[in-house]
């Protein structure tokens, strides 16, 4: 069941990464546009106004069209087969389903408590999908719908019919079943969902009025369920569902934002919502302090190794807000400060909270310019300093917190470790040369043995790999995939292959079969997670070229057509 929640979470999180982009077009197409900012260069009808209307316009399609994304997207990260065509299912089954709502609530409306004549947007609980004015079940309708199509995609795709019936099978005959399973479905809807609109009206009273607890325990949760990779499932709902307002914070944030920072009224009086958009305030400060903390902590003669592994997930995690590579390079060697952390990141949002910041601040340095720092420098100053000044201080807390903890216990962190290749930052050249002298039999942690004495027991694995690396048509990560294909055991002990933004998520049939965590780290791993079948390999914002290549090698390697 693990296995099947990780990999969901990570399939939400592929439509989930076009989202950072769009947000910081329109925070400076929305900023550009502001009179009292830019002053009459962008008046009504100037040139420099209508480039950046333009652009704002293109920046709302991602927010606009968010249920297709999802329905598109998660079958990529969830179909066992012929992904492409699991993403087509899916939205033509979805959008049959739309169709089928709205001539439902056209028809019967009135007897399901549903106003089909009104507009719309607002209180009517209508929305335009794909030019169908239908039901607004946002994402959780779209994930549903998703879910039942790649659950028939991967049942009933490779269904051989008779010959005769041949031209509805593969994507036709997933299509049919969705099509009659979507009618009732489509009933069901026009009858429960607007109670569950009445509900999630009630929880967004209770969570805006919760105050600084609910906003400590938000948070606290979202960070520690990341190593399980069910954080995607809380924090989902606030920043892109109706959680806690219509649309999500991220859009009610971009869509007000001049509003608000027109308005000198503090931040929480205005955005009350926006106390739910705090929880990314670790990604910024956070690393900072940790950083430090182990750099400080370091034995002297390994201090400059931990610089060249700190500094590149820690400038990732501040600029971009990515977290988990930084995260995980010591989530599984001090299990202990990663709770601590999430404490910490509770707290640094609540206090925030209480000095009266909230909006959709966070997310890395790139996303706070764009969609704080600037657009409130001229009315909102205070609250930028109050940002930048607790952040700090928190900084300072983690590294004094993280420093005691690392000397009192004695914590491995890294550069404290009694084996000096855990420091080492290995190249693939470095790993290659490692593997052939493994398969040779020779170990190379083993001073007693001399490489040229060679076993020639098993040389599969530098073979795979020199065939990828000498193969024009794989990508550069031909090599590192190929590698961790043998490194999880071959592609026969692989079942199921995904990922999120820096997690390569698996289940192998095996556990055992896998390789060392040191072996994973020789070939560019930030860590591993073994959850039993289920298994996560940290590597970076490079993961998703490296899935797709880890796909060709399990292709290439069975003998079967990469989808």
């Amino acid at each position: 069941m693990m296995a099947k929640l990780q990999r969901f979470g990570g399939a939400m999180f592929v439509p989930v990464l076009l989202f950072s982009f769009a947000g910081i077009i329109l925070s400076f197409s929305i900023l550009f546009q502001n009179e009292l900012i830019m002053g009459s260069i962008a008046s009504e009808g100037s040139l420099w106004r209508n480039i950046w209307s333009i652009l704002e316009s293109g920046g709302w399609t991602v927010f606009n069209q968010i249920e297709l994304l999802f329905v598109i997207g998660l079958p990529i990260g969830l179909a066992t087969k012929a992904a492409g065509r699991a993403s087509l299912e899916s939205f033509i089954v979805y959008m049959t389903f739309q169709s089928f709502l709205a001539k439902i609530l056209e028809i019967w409306g009135t007897n399901f408590g549903v106003d089909y004549t009104a507009e719309p947007g607002g209180v009517s609980g209508l929305k335009l999908i794909g030019s169908v004015k239908t039901l607004d079940t946002n994402i959780i309708g779209a994930i549903a719908v998703a879910a039942i199509v790649v659950w028939l995609h991967n049942r009933y795709f490779d269904t051989k019919l008779p010959d005769w019936l041949g031209v509805f099978q593969g994507s036709t005959f997933v299509y049919i079943l969705g099509f009659f399973i979507m009618l009732p479905l489509a009933f069901l809807t026009a009858w429960g969902w607007p109670a569950v609109q009445g509900g999630i009206a009630t929880l967004q009273g209770w969570l805006a009025s919760s105050g600084a607890f609910g906003v400590f325990a938000y948070v606290f949760l979202e960070r520690i369920l990341i190593p399980t990779g069910l954080h995607h499932f809380v924090y989902q709902p606030f920043v892109y569902g109706p959680a806690v307002i219509e649309g999500g914070i991220e859009r009610a944030w971009l869509d007000q934002l001049n509003v608000i920072a027109s308005n000198p009224a503090p931040l929480r009086e205005q955005f009350p919502e926006g106390a739910f958009g705090l929880h990314n305030m670790s990604k910024i400060f956070a690393p900072i302090g940790i950083s430090a903390a182990f750099y400080a902590t370091a034995k002297k003669e390994k201090r400059q190794e931990v610089l060249s592994l700190l500094l590149p997930t820690a400038f990732t995690a501040i600029m971009a807000g990515i977290t988990e590579p930084f995260e995980f390079t010591f989530l599984f060697i001090a299990p202990q400060l990663f709770f601590i952390h999430a404490l910490l990141a509770a707290s640094l949002a609540t206090t925030m909270y209480l000095f009266g910041l909230a909006g959709d601040i966070g997310s890395g340095l790139i996303a706070v310019v764009s969609k704080f720092i600037i657009p409130m420098w001229s009315n909102h100053f205070g609250a930028i300093i109050t940002w930048l000044v607790i952040g700090l201080i928190f900084s300072g807390i983690y590294f004094v917190i993280f420093s005691l903890m690392i000397n009192k216990f004695d914590l491995k962190t890294p550069g404290r470790e009694d084996d000096e290749a855990e420091v080492k930052m290995y190249t693939k050249q470095d790993y290659k040369d490692k593997k052939k002298q493994e398969a040779a039999g020779f170990d190379p942690n083993d001073t007693s043995q001399d490489p040229s004495e060679s076993k020639a027991s098993n040389k599969a694995i530098s073979s795979y790999a020199e065939e990828a690396a000498n193969d024009p048509s794989r990508g550069r990560f031909a090599v590192t995939a190929s590698n961790y294909v043998d490194l999880l055991g071959g592609p026969e002990n692989i079942t199921d292959v995904n990922n999120c933004a820096s997690r390569l998520r698996l289940t192998v049939k095996d556990p055992n079969a896998l390789a060392t965590d040191k072996e994973f780290k020789a070939n560019g791993a930030h860590g591993v997670v073994r959850k039993g079948q289920a298994i996560q390999v940290i590597i970076g914002l490079d993961v998703p070229q490296v899935r797709d290549e880890v796909d060709v090698e399990i292709a290439k390697r069975t003998g079967k057509a990469k989808n």
